[in-house]
């Protein structure tokens, strides 16, 4: 979350700069950093990079917290960022604080987008400075590689020499289930490495990103998350990175057992974008939509049970230029008011949608400028509707979602 502590600000003059290189994949290389001779027969220093791969703190899968700190904590770092524009008094400089992991021994931090930038969609800005601190006291420089607003993910490079590096493995969230345990590792009111437990209180959760689009697949936990856990891993016993933390739903400004962390899965395309082209580009349809349930259908007599009722189409939108329908009728229903007569979208090039959310993941697939083929169902009868669809815009009009 975001943070404008001052507790940072003297920690930051000191920070010994260090360069940046390229980038590489999630696994780890234990040749990251090698030493080069000295030329001309002139003595060099050499800053040699330690990678340590601790793959189970115990054999048997079982849970057990402080094994999973001593194995997955030197992985975990504090990120600093000074944010630009003035605040504060004296016009001095906003200051965020997060957390994040290290991925590779090529020097790449992940963190939250939120963490490193300030603003919403349009708006948002880039941090000037980033720091990186780790679990051994060393402090580093580090260059935003990327931002995807999005996903609320950010991909952090830093100069591994000289450093002792711990990578975490991202892991994924599809077989996920309630009621596993969890531990979450970060820098909680600026206080690092601390770690708190809980188990996966839900799946498939949307959450708000930082454009106004929702992140679908959010996994919830009541493992303990607060402001400056943002962009910490939420790992397994096994090690690997379910999730990274980013959201509190809160009426107190603390945790209160609802935390939300963006998927492994999620997490893992945006990355390899990030590295790729240093921004993620995502396909936009330019609807509002509805989920449809058994008394919902049968109330209003649809042909179908699941799928995506079309309740808005966006002006100008891929949608609309393909001939979408949304419902121009409204009743109430269940304490709603439901937009009658709209086309129900039930599969995305063959692929059905199990829900309205199915949708917008079913989107993640393509590319803006791609042509899918949408199965809609249109006064009771199913069509075939081609789209070429369109690049998501900086932020959603309200109501907007794929």
């Amino acid at each position: 979350m975001r943070s404008a502590s001052l507790l940072i600000a003297a920690g930051l003059a000191g920070l010994a700069v260090a360069g940046c290189g390229g980038s590489g994949g999630d696994g780890g290389s234990s040749d990251a950093g090698a030493s080069r001779p000295a030329h001309d027969g002139a003595a060099a220093t050499v800053r040699t990079t330690t990678v340590e791969i601790v793959r189970s703190a115990r054999g048997d899968g079982t849970f057990d917290p402080a094994a999973i700190y001593e194995r997955d904590a030197p992985g975990v770092v504090t990120v600093f960022s000074v944010l630009p524009g003035e605040s504060g008094v004296g016009g001095s400089r906003g200051q965020g604080l997060g957390t994040g992991f290290v991925l590779n021994a090529r020097g790449e931090v992940a963190t939250n987008a939120h963490v490193v930038t300030e603003g919403e969609g349009g708006s948002i800005r880039k941090a000037e400075e980033v720091y990186v601190a780790f679990a051994d006291g060393n402090q580093v420089a580090a260059r935003i590689v990327g931002y995807d607003p999005n996903a609320d993910v950010a991909l952090l490079k830093i100069d591994p020499a000289g450093l002792t590096l711990r990578p975490l493995r991202l892991g994924t969230a599809q077989d996920l289930r309630v009621g596993s345990p969890v531990a979450a590792i970060g820098s909680p009111f600026g206080e690092p490495q601390s770690l708190s437990v809980g188990v996966v209180s839900a799946t498939d959760r949307s959450i708000k990103s930082l454009t106004g689009f929702e992140i679908a697949g959010a996994i919830q936990t009541d493992a303990a998350v607060n402001r400056g856990n943002s962009g910490g891993p939420l790992v397994n016993a096994r090690g690997e990175v379910l999730g990274i933390n980013s959201q509190i739903q809160t009426t107190s400004g603390g945790g209160e057992g609802v935390g939300y962390a963006v998927p492994a899965d999620t997490v893992r395309r945006t990355l390899a974008a990030l590295r790729k082209d240093g921004r993620v580009r995502y396909a936009y349809l330019g609807v509002a939509t509805a989920p449809i349930y058994p008394q919902l259908a049968r109330r209003f007599r649809l042909p179908v049970t699941a799928g995506a009722w079309v309740q808005e189409v966006v002006a100008g939108g891929p949608a609309q230029d393909a001939g979408l329908r949304a419902g121009e009728d409204t009743e109430r229903f269940q304490a709603r008011t439901i937009a009658v007569g709209g086309d129900i979208i039930t599969a995305v090039n063959g692929r059905k949608l199990a829900d309205e959310a199915a949708l917008g993941v079913a989107l993640l697939d393509f590319e803006p400028g791609q042509k899918v083929t949408l199965r809609v169902y249109r006064d009771g009868k199913p069509r075939g509707v081609r789209v070429t669809l369109g690049s998501r815009p900086q932020q959603t009009d309200a109501g907007a979602r794929p």
